[in-house]
């Protein structure tokens, strides 16, 4: 039963993970348009990404020619995450 337990919330844990890795494209793919910062879920979703881009940026040279790497950084180590967990929790 706790075996259960544990691989259900890991199963959420997952899922937060695939959340955060749209939000981050989607904070990415914004980057290209321009939006209205005073807009609340471009403020929104700027809040909830740049502490992750500050972090990798403080480890990891991001910007090479203008384009900033950071957010392919993070879906990279957020998939390897995802992978491990998985196998993990697979093997429980």
């Amino acid at each position: 039963m706790l075996v259960d337990i544990i691989q259900g919330f890991g199963g959420i844990l997952i899922s937060l993970i695939n959340v955060y890795i749209w939000v981050i494209i989607i904070t990415a793919l914004l980057s290209f348009v321009n939006p209205d910062p005073y807009n609340p879920i471009v403020q929104f979703l700027y809040r909830i990404t740049n502490p992750a881009y500050a972090y990798v940026r403080r480890f990891i040279r991001t910007d090479f020619n203008g384009l900033d790497l950071a957010p392919l950084v993070i879906i990279i180590a957020l998939q390897v995450l995802i992978v491990i967990l998985s196998s993990v929790l697979r093997h429980l």
